[in-house]
Parts: structure tokens; sequence; C-alpha cells
């Protein structure tokens, strides 16, 4: 028994040395196809800077706690993370496939034979009987050329890709709820807004009619000033609509009803987020973005699945053992003088099969769409990059100019309120200037949140969420081994 048992240890051992040798071409990331800079920086204004953390970024406390109960318990990050798990185990169990199963075997079997059939000739027993039992390998695959250790890489990294999609879900999530939160108070602030609004015109309404009362006002003057207080009556109940769908937005990202013991918000404007966003360089989005490193893992995995698909085309070697006992009775199976072993050791070679020739022109092509995946995003990424930096670069500029333009509209209202009540003008000067000022308002608070969403933006396609020790500690948690590097 001795012998036996030392002769499976040895082969077994073997097999995992060889097991490290690999088919699969070497891993060589690909080329960034990118400008080494970003637009509007030249190669020395931009270094390798860090990105704080969401709860470093978003200032208003309101806005952070929001965030912090999306993320336990929005049910796409649930689904997300639900698919790891799953990928996880699909890695736990092809990694399996690299060491033997062994198991408890018996076995029994009862034998009739005709008299024609019996090896003792006619007068020996008819019935015959043999039993086995013993610890045994039922079949295991020596992994000369590397099929399963690069069918265990590939799932290794599918996991890892899997990983990084619930960190692109995150961070979608905390942009997400960032939006809806931003969309919400830009609709109070435009409700605010309308009701200051609807009690001017309404004083201006009362005025106008006052003055018609007494025949100073024309009836075309009091219909234009009903006409105004009419048009923000009905922004006002659309300004309403507006939060109600705020809300509903805001409650499904949340995942749960909104609670009713949120901080007190800061007020609403620039001071909801970080002043300044350290761009950095598009380099560095390759280690940033969780979308560019799990389609990085995917072009890991599909160049694992070549390696595994090149195995195919030499020998398959596999072995059956059993180390135990054997007896034709029952009674007397485990006797000392009953030891039995059995190995068997098989060889498949193929020598004509398209399906091999297809299965490796199917990884290859596999692979072929995983670089170019890859690539385009990147160059996804950076597009977003330059779209955010050109809009840090203008709406601060833009705003400045509608906040000029809100003066110029406030003094010309006053002139024409005071030119028509001295009947220098008529009320037509006054309509006009109500409706400049009113949309230059309304248009300040609508770009007060564009610039919101775009450096919320900024942040999100930098790869921003998280911070690096958040980051770190969540890489190690729970996460299976890797598999042992090729040679």
């Amino acid at each position: 028994m001795t012998g036996f048992a030392l002769r499976p240890v040895f082969v077994v051992g073997l097999s995992l040395a060889l097991s490290a040798c690999s088919l699969a071409p070497v891993y060589e990331r690909p080329d960034a196809p990118v400008p080494g800079h970003f637009p509007g920086q030249g190669a020395g204004q931009a270094n390798a800077a860090e990105l704080p953390a969401w709860r470093d970024f978003f200032l208003d406390p309101r806005l952070r706690a929001l965030i912090q109960h999306a993320l336990e318990n929005n049910r796409d990050l649930r689904i997300a993370m639900g698919r790891v798990e799953e990928a996880r185990a699909q890695f736990g169990i092809a990694d399996s496939e690299r060491l033997p199963v062994i198991g408890v075997q018996g076995s029994g079997q009862i034998t009739r034979s005709p008299a024609d059939m019996r090896p003792g000739g006619a007068d020996a027993k008819s019935v015959s009987r043999s039993y086995s039992a013993g610890v045994g390998i039922p079949s295991f695959e020596l992994d000369f050329f590397g099929r399963v250790r690069n069918l265990s890489e590939a799932a290794y990294q599918q996991y890892l890709s899997t990983e990084e999609a619930r960190r692109t879900v995150q961070l979608a999530l905390v942009a997400q709820m960032a939006e809806a939160y931003f969309r919400l108070r830009s609709g109070l602030a435009m409700q605010a807004l309308t009701e200051q609004t609807l009690q001017a015109r309404q004083g201006t309404l009362d005025l106008v009619q006052a003055r018609f009362d007494v025949g100073v006002a024309s009836d075309l003057d009091l219909a234009q000033a009903q006409l105004q207080r009419d048009t923000v009556m009905a922004d006002l109940v659309a300004a309403e609509r507006n939060i109600a769908l705020a809300n509903n937005a805001l409650q499904l990202i949340l995942g749960m009803p909104v609670p009713e013991n949120l901080p007190e918000p800061l007020v609403y404007g620039r001071d909801q987020l970080l002043e300044r966003i350290p761009p950095g360089l598009p380099s560095q989005l390759l280690e940033r973005r969780p979308d560019i490193i799990g389609a990085e893992h995917d072009l890991k995995a599909a160049n694992a699945q070549i390696g595994a698909a090149r195995a195919a085309f030499f020998p398959n070697i596999s072995l059956t053992g059993l180390l135990g006992f054997a007896s034709p009775e029952l009674g007397a199976l485990f006797g000392g003088s009953q030891r039995y072993w059995q190995f068997s050791p098989q060889i498949s070679m193929p020598i004509f099969s398209g399906g091999i020739r297809g299965n490796l022109d199917l990884a290859k092509a596999r692979e072929h769409v995983a670089v170019a995946n890859y690539e385009k995003t990147i160059q996804t990424a950076f597009r977003e990059v330059a779209d955010g930096l050109a809009g840090e670069a203008t709406y601060g500029r833009q705003l400045d100019a509608l906040r000029a333009s809100e003066a110029s509209a406030l003094k010309a209202l006053d002139l024409s309120e005071v030119r028509y009540e001295t009947g220098v003008d008529s009320f037509l000067q006054v309509q006009t200037a109500q409706i400049g000022l009113y949309g230059v308002q309304q248009q300040f608070i609508a770009l007060g949140t564009e610039a919101l969403f775009n450096r919320v933006g900024l942040y999100k396609a930098l790869g921003g969420g998280w911070s690096a020790q958040d980051s770190a500690s969540e890489d190690t948690a729970d996460e299976p081994p890797a598999p042992a590097k090729e040679s």
C-alpha cells in the first residue's frame, strides 16, 4: 500500500508543476489610443493627482447622507454585487479543476452466467459476486499544456472584471444621486423664484388695475398685466410638477423612502461641491476608471482563452485510481489479505477535428474584440474628461455674464416702472423688462444646475467615487486567491 500511496502523490505533484506552463500569448497592455494630455492642458501642466473620496467631494451634509443610504439600499448596486458573487463562484469551480477529486468509492456486482460461459465449466457456480471499496480519484487531467490553468485564469479575470463592473455601478450611483438631488434643489429654487415673481406680478396687476379704475391705464395695459400674472402662475404649477418628478427619481435611486431625519442642507449654489478637481494625466485613467480596468481584465481573460484553445491541439492525459479492498464476499471485504489497487492512465490525441481549430479562431476573434473594446473604453473616457474640462473652463464665465445681465435687467425694470408711473412710456416697456428679468433669473438657475452636473460628470469621468483606502479595503475583503503565475 505504501508504494501505491507514493505513486499518485508523485504523479499529482508532477502534474501541478507542469501545469505552470502555458500556451497563452504573453500579455502586453495595448497602447492608449489618446493624446498624452487633455485639451487645454500643456504637457507640463498636468501632474499626478489623487482624487478626493466622494465624502470629501460632496460638501452638502444632506447629499452625503442620501448617497450613503443609496449605497446601502439601491437595487442596481445589489444586482451588481450579486453578479460579483456569481463570478467568484464560477472562478472557484474552474480553479477546482486544477486539483484532483479524491473521494470514497464502493461498488458491488452480482452476475449469473449461463453454463457454457462459466469460467470453471458447467459445474462451476452460476452466480459470481465481487465487492470493492476504497479511496480513489474518479478522473484527473494532467494539465501538461495548461488548458485547465488557462481556463482558471480566464475565470479569475472575468471575476475581476465583474468586480470592476460593480465599482462602475457604484460610481454611476453616486453621480446619479447627486444629479437627482441637484435636480430637486433646482426645482425648489425655481419654485421660490416663481413664487417671488408671482407676488411681483400680482403687485403690478394691482397697480394697473388701480390706474385703470381711475381712467389712467388702458384696457390693453390691464390685459397685459393679467397675462404676465397668469403666465407665472402656469410656471408655478410646472415647477410643482418638476419637484414631484424629482422626488420620485430621488426615491428610486435611494432604494427606500426618503428619510425624514436628514441633515440640514447647504444653500443651493457653488458650495455644494469641491471647487476644484485635479484632472491629472490621461494615463491615470487606466488606473482610476473601473470600466477601463474591467475592460483590461476582459482582455486578459480572452488572452487566457487562447492558451486553453491552443492546448486542445495536444494530447489529453488523465488518470483514474482506486486504493482499497476487493473481495468476492462482502463480509470479508476489509480483511488484511484483500488489499487492492487500480491505476488507469488514459491518453487521447485529436487527429482530425474542425472544432478545435474553430475554437482557436473563436478565441482569437474574441481577443480582437476585447482589444477594440478596451481601446474604445479609453477613448470614451478621454472624451468624457475633455468635455468636463471644457465645461469647467466656460461655465464660470457664462454665469458671471448672466449675473451682469441680471443686474442690467433689474435696472431696466426699475426705470421702466418709473417711466410708466409718470406717464412717459406705456406698460409695454414694463412688460418687456419683466419678461427679460424673469428669463435671466430662470436661465441663471438652470445654468447653475448644469454647472454642478458638469462638475459631478467630470469627477465621475476621472474615476472618482472612493478613496484609495476604501478601494484597498474593498479589494482585499473576501477576494479569492489568484491562480499561480504562469512560467
